[in-house]
């Protein structure tokens, strides 16, 4: 008897497909990934003919396509059942076009989430494959290969092969060299605080901060301003003019969508925008749970959407009255932001838990480690948002010598509400002693402190996420890869979490500044975006939108090869080259940087690159401090006695020893500063590199 088959893209979904057909009546096969595409080898796309992709069957594909082409011929019907957005819409058409497949037919179908009751529904209601979402996924193919094929080889010829250009990655480059340049271009502002420490008639401590006077905040710019409070305030007693009691609220956040998954999941696992991806793929595709077999554990992926089916809240209203009880429960959860701007991505539901039952801890021994954190984080945002308000009492004190005003604020949890499911942070009630208005209290000390102000910190992953997002640059399933190209590319680095704009990642963003802004611009691509959801509502044509992009980049790519001069990226040593004498230079290849004779060709002495941070070794006293990389990316240092001296740091030592302890001194580099502190945890003195007056609560 023929059956009916069903393709998706990857070998793990198949798996958890077929398991929830069943074998006699259905096959589930993987394409694993796209079929077709451009090729690689050349543009690919037939500018005079109205800028017609030329695709071909995808090299190393072939073995999968010809046993797709051998079960579909054999089946009754084909289901094309991959991802519901551009990508997997594209996948399936290509999928239909290989297989000799009506697209009018009605041989799509599509599901937010991979369980038994989601994939029988879909099998019932398939459809035909949109066109108008293909046609977005085209142009979008369509742009970034004539924007990357034709200024890549500029940058080759101009600085050197192996560098690229690209609609999305060019612009999150820029960001990152924009930031950098206006931390350089910092100017640090002088500021104080004047803290007051006082105890109460009960003899209770309260400490106080300078507001301003005469019911005005002043900002303190100068050590003069602070004098003048100190002759005003000196050996006097301060008195509590205010007192004022209020109750705030606290709203939980909305589940996940991709962005603010990427963004939770570095700022409270560590995770990279890649490393989440991944293994939220995982736990979406299926996991061979105990008792259950394999199952999706979290609903699709990659979503600009907080909306979330009315099923999925009765289910988690009923565990919320079930597990915690009706206090807990917020029957009217705040709606506002519900909606997306995106078409596209509010198809589907925000990321939340295929089963609320399903808890953290229940699942936990089937598992990695990575994959409990990712799901206990997604599962907890999802219940927490239909629970209630946490509440707080909030105590606010003023306090007067004169006219100079000093204030103190306290707060208590009054109500744990939604915080008992999703609290990552160890917040500790701030209590104010028992007082009350015209007490007067003794002060102690009086604490005058200067600061300066801090640079913008750079951006982390997270907070990258977060700028793309709000600047309309790229998509949910584009941050994670052009995150990741733009570190293979050496175009960025990361120093700590932090992104930091290499030399090269300058010298190209400034050459595509210089002669293709247009291309490069935040508004232009934000705006390219917008045009791609136009082509999807069946609003613009695919083409058209292409032809407009690419007349004025065609005219930009000319004057570019003849005005952008040759820029000679080899860094002259001091290191001598063995064979010949000639002083060695540091070059880009293909693997990254190496040293060769300034001589080649007619000398052609290489050696590998190290790179010394001119400090002898803390542990063996002999050996250099060198800069290495770990196997995966990550920066440390070593000696380079290894293996002889086994001495490893991922800080980097400064020469220095701790003048507390003895033990070696390192440079932590943080957000938007590098401190100087010991390498001995216990100890661990720190100062500021830059500026050793106290900043540590800089604004």
């Amino acid at each position: 008897m023929a059956k009916t088959l069903v393709i998706v893209e990857s070998p793990a979904k198949a798996k958890t497909i077929e398991k929830f057909l069943g074998k006699s009546h259905y096959t589930v096969k993987a394409s694993v990934g796209h079929v077709r595409d451009l090729p690689k080898s050349k543009l690919g796309v037939d500018i005079e003919h109205n800028f017609e992709p030329q695709y071909i069957n995808i090299r190393g594909k072939g073995d999968v396509i010809k046993e797709l082409k051998k079960e579909a011929k054999k089946s009754k019907q084909v289901y094309l059942a991959t991802d519901p957005d551009r990508e997997g819409e594209a996948i399936s058409w290509h999928l239909a076009y290989i297989l000799g497949l009506n697209e009018e037919d009605p041989c799509r179908i599509e599901f937010n989430e991979i369980t038994k009751d989601a994939i029988k529904k879909a099998i019932k209601n398939p459809r035909n494959i949109d066109l108008s979402i293909v046609d977005a996924q085209q142009a979008r193919r369509v742009l970034d290969r004539l924007l990357g094929y034709q200024i890549s080889p500029i940058l080759w010829q101009k600085v050197r092969k192996g560098l690229s250009a690209g609609r999305v990655q060019s612009v999150t480059t820029k960001l990152i060299c924009d930031k950098e340049k206006e931390i350089k271009a910092f100017d640090p502002k002088e500021y104080w605080t004047i803290d007051i420490n006082a105890k109460t008639e009960k003899n209770k401590d309260i400490t106080l901060k300078f507001y301003g006077k005469k019911n005005e905040k002043i900002e303190l710019d100068n050590e003069n301003m602070v004098n003048e409070i100190l002759k005003e305030i000196e050996g006097q007693d301060i008195n509590v003019t205010s007192i004022e009691s209020k109750t705030r609220r606290k709203s939980a956040p909305k589940p996940f969508t991709t962005s603010m998954l990427q963004q939770e999941a570095a700022n409270k696992l560590s995770f990279t925008t890649k490393k989440t991806m991944m293994i939220a793929q995982e736990l979406y595709e299926g996991i061979d749970i105990d008792s259950e077999g394999t199952v999706g554990l979290i609903s699709y992926i990659r979503t600009d959407s907080k909306r979330i089916s009315d099923e999925a809240k009765y289910k988690a209203k009923d565990y919320i009255l079930d597990e915690l009880g009706e206090d807990y429960y917020k029957a009217n959860p705040d709606k506002k932001d519900n909606k997306s701007t995106k078409k596209v991505q509010d198809a589907h539901e925000a990321i939340r838990p295929t089963l609320v039952n399903r808890t953290p801890d229940s699942i936990k021994s089937s598992l990695s480690r990575d994959q409990f954190k990712l799901y206990n984080l997604i599962w907890r945002r999802f219940v927490s948002s239909q629970m209630e308000d946490s509440v707080f009492d909030i105590l606010n004190v003023e306090c007067k010598i004169n006219d100079v005003i000093f204030k103190a604020t306290g707060s208590k949890l009054k109500f744990d509400g939604y915080t008992k499911i999703y609290n990552f942070t160890d917040r500790e009630d701030k209590v104010l002693p028992s007082i009350k208005e015209g007490d007067l209290l003794k002060i102690d000390e009086i604490i005058p402190l200067q600061h300066f102000t801090q640079p913008p910190a750079r951006y982390t992953e997270a907070s990258l996420v977060k700028t793309l997002e709000e600047l309309g640059i790229g998509r949910p399933s584009t941050y994670a890869p052009t995150i990741a190209t733009i570190l293979n590319r050496e175009y960025v680095e990361k120093q700590g979490t932090s992104l930091c704009p290499t030399e090269l990642g300058m010298i190209v963003t400034d050459i595509l500044e210089n002669n293709f802004q247009k291309f490069i611009d935040v508004d232009f691509t934000a705006q390219m975006e917008n045009k791609l959801d136009d082509i999807e509502e069946g609003n613009t044509q695919w083409k058209e939108v292409v032809s407009e992009v690419y007349e004025p980049l065609k005219e930009a790519i000319e004057v570019a090869m003849e005005s952008i001069e040759k820029i000679n990226m080899d860094e002259e040593t001091d290191e001598i080259c063995e064979n010949c004498g000639s002083n060695m230079v540091i070059k880009y290849g293909r693997f990254g940087k190496f040293m060769a004779c300034k001589n080649y060709p007619d000398c052609k002495t290489t050696k590998p690159l190290v790179n010394k941070v001119g400090v002898k070794c803390p542990k063996c006293k002999d050996g250099d401090i060198i800069l290495r990389k770990s196997k995966r990316g990550k920066a440390f240092y070593g000696c380079s006695n290894y293996p002889n001296c086994d001495f490893v740091a991922w800080n980097k030592p400064t020469g220095e020893l701790c003048d507390k302890c003895g033990s070696y001194m390192v440079e932590k580099v943080t957000k938007s500063e590098t401190k100087v502190i010991c390498s001995n945890k216990e100890c661990n003195k720190g100062t500021n590199k830059e500026n050793k007056t106290d900043v540590s609560d800089g604004k």
